[in-house]
């Protein structure tokens, strides 16, 4: 494969993160949060954010749109932080073990600009990385063309040269679609293995 660079997703690939963790506790019942989330706070609605809209603003936006959720609603932005669960298991020893084998290591994520630096200085795993780009600082977002461009042109990358691992699935596709190599993530012992079957570490 002649891969130098592995690009690592952070969400559900490097640590945990589901809003389920904050509104399992907000709502009486998992129901009730489960449908608060497929309805009001919605992944479509969240994206806004990762695109660098502010979570005040976004919030507010919503609240309009139903009064009847605004206690709620402003949860997702003063409370963002219950929504994180642990680093993924097995993550950090791979990047140990990525790392002794001379590969480099960037991150590619859909993620606020406001909220990531929290998320960077909390947990460990990122000192892995020597470089990393987030939709919400550059206003672009996977799985579009233009925001894995911007990470091959900021570190100088050769995208046949990098593999681009993600949970999503349309994630990966945008990563071939530019020229990447690419693997959906399932797990990091399910990761080793590709890693190892395919002559990269």
């Amino acid at each position: 494969m002649g891969i130098r660079n592995i690009v690592f997703d952070f969400g559900r690939v490097l640590v945990d993160w589901n809003p389920r963790y904050l509104f399992d506790k907000v709502f009486p019942t998992v129901e009730e949060s489960e449908r608060f989330l497929r309805d009001i706070c919605t992944m479509d609605w969240n994206v806004q954010m990762d695109c660098g809209k502010p979570y005040s603003v976004g919030t507010e936006e919503l609240s309009r749109l139903y009064p009847e959720w605004r206690e709620q609603i402003m949860l997702y932005d003063s409370r963002w932080f219950e929504m994180m669960g642990d680093e993924i298991p097995g993550m950090e020893v791979l990047l140990e073990e990525i790392t002794a084998k001379g590969l480099h290591r960037y991150g590619l994520s859909n993620w606020s600009a406001e909220k990531f630096p929290r998320v960077r200085e909390t947990y460990p795993i990122f000192r892995h990385m020597e470089g990393m780009v987030v939709s919400g600082d550059v206003k672009a977002i996977k799985p579009h063309p233009a925001i894995y461009r911007i990470l091959m042109e900021k570190y100088s990358l050769t995208p046949g040269e990098c593999l681009f691992v993600d949970d999503n699935k349309d994630n990966v596709q945008g990563a071939l679609d530019v020229g990447m190599n690419a693997v959906l993530f399932t797990g990091a012992d399910d990761l080793r293995k590709y890693l190892r079957d395919n002559g990269i570490l």
